[in-house]
């Protein structure tokens, strides 16, 4: 145990930041390292979380069952570092002892690490599907949880024909047993333990400092870049920090023209290709990878004029709204109360002062667009049916993403100040892990 604590506060202290670009790629973990986290982090979150969680939905199994290549969304928490799929039919169990502690069971041709039993021998019994099966029988649940979901495709990955399969195999007795595990699996992907929050921090970190050097003139020139250029750059730089992307960023242009902003094309890199200018509004949607966490991060750049040496003060005012609208909205988060109203309550609040709100924040975890509550969608702003309807529970990351719309005199039009930063909501409130831009970024003027 000493020497288990010790690697997890090894590798935790390890992912410690950098005060300058040059020691970014020293501070990220190697591949070894990285699996030992999560490997780790598998082993406390079954101990942290499972019990309680079972215990609380009277989940007495929980049987989740992949095929490779064609992988269960919530087995692909569970499975070893080192293995990037499942492999060939992998089941693994969860199931509730007598004495309330949780057993772990793998039904694979293979060892699945070093958290499950395994629950199979082939030599004994050939029929996987009938292991599992003596398993049941062995533990008598009352309560058999599958991942069917009408409204989460995070906790809907029971396909079909392995559906069919349990069936056939699964006596009578047991298959009037068998209930969605919608509510537990929901829960099992959207609670962060304390360690996972440490390191949630650095990985937010990082991601801020990718989107700095993006918005720099070490990768714009002004009147030469273009928002493309940009683009590809922060996929490049990602893939030289060995990182992924979940998807493609979208950098984007506000400026002083007759043309109206688009918010839905921004989006989809309708802006794409544009060269950009000195007095330009620049705009980024942005999320890494790492250690099987997600972030999405929208940030402003301004683009300097010559002779200037900060944003216009109407451009700083308008991010300023935005940061307003993120107040109202996070300081309306309470456990219990569903995303839908906590929607209503902010749109109201923020209309009320004036402002012009899109609010669509969603989950955040070990899917970038996670399971857990969705708080608004920028085309649904009456609320979502079935995701918008789930309580907030404590312990969750959010992407707080909103936008403010902002009528700018001196550009005779209406820009959209788009923001989006990851939060915790925890016993103390919402809060950023890695602090929120509350000033517009900038690139200067070509010397």
């Amino acid at each position: 145990m000493r020497y288990f604590i010790y690697v997890l506060l090894l590798i935790v202290t390890s992912c410690a930041m950098p005060v300058n670009s040059s020691e970014l790629s020293k501070s990220i973990l190697s591949m070894r390292d990285r699996a030992k986290f999560v490997d780790n982090m598998i082993v406390k979150r079954i101990d942290q979380i499972l019990p309680r969680l079972m215990n609380e939905h009277s989940m007495d199994m929980w049987i989740i069952i992949s095929r490779e290549y064609n992988e269960d969304p919530i087995i692909k928490t569970l499975l070893p570092a080192t293995w990037i799929s499942a492999r060939r039919t992998t089941i693994l169990v969860f199931a509730r002892k007598e004495d309330q502690s949780i057993g772990a069971y793998a039904i694979a041709p293979y060892k699945v690490g070093d958290v499950f039993e395994k629950a199979w021998d082939k030599s004994k019994q050939p029929n996987q599907w009938l292991a599992l099966t003596d398993l049941i029988k062995k533990h008598k649940p009352n309560k058999i949880g599958i991942n069917q979901s009408k409204h989460w495709a995070h906790a809907d990955g029971l396909v079909a024909t392995d559906k069919e399969n349990l069936l056939a195999h699964l006596p009578e007795h047991y298959k009037t047993k068998l209930v969605s595990a919608e509510p537990l699996a929901i829960e099992w992907l959207e609670q962060r333990i304390p360690e996972e929050v440490t390191v949630y921090k650095d990985i937010v970190k990082i991601a801020h400092h990718i989107i700095a050097e993006g918005f720099s003139n070490k990768v714009i020139t002004p009147n030469q870049t273009t928002t493309d250029d940009v683009a590809w750059w922060f996929r490049e730089r990602v893939r030289e920090l060995k990182l992924q992307t979940w998807f493609h960023p979208s950098v984007s242009i506000q400026r002083s023209d007759t043309i109206a902003f688009d918010h839905e094309s921004s989006f989809t890199n309708g802006n794409d290709l544009k060269v950009i200018l000195p007095g330009d509004l620049l705009h980024v949607d942005f999320g890494i990878t790492y250690l099987r966490l997600n972030t999405d991060t929208q940030q402003h750049a301004y683009v300097l004029k010559t002779n200037e040496e900060q944003a216009p003060s109407f451009l700083q005012e308008a991010l300023m709204s935005g940061n307003t609208l993120q107040d109202i909205f996070t300081g309306n988060f309470s456990v219990g109360v569903t995303g839908n109203e906590v929607l209503k309550r902010s749109r109201e609040a923020a209309i009320s002062k004036g402002l012009k709100p899109t609010i669509y924040t969603h989950p955040l975890g070990y899917h970038g667009h996670a399971a857990g509550t969705t708080l608004g969608m920028w085309d649904s702003q009456g609320g979502v049916t079935g995701s918008g309807d789930y309580p907030l529970h404590l312990n969750t990351a959010y992407s707080i993403e909103l936008n403010n719309a902002v009528y700018i005199e001196q550009w005779k039009k209406e820009i959209r100040i788009m923001l989006e930063e990851d939060a915790i909501f925890d016993q103390l409130g919402v809060w950023y892990l890695n602090g929120r831009q509350t000033k517009l970024l900038f690139i200067g003027p070509n010397k």
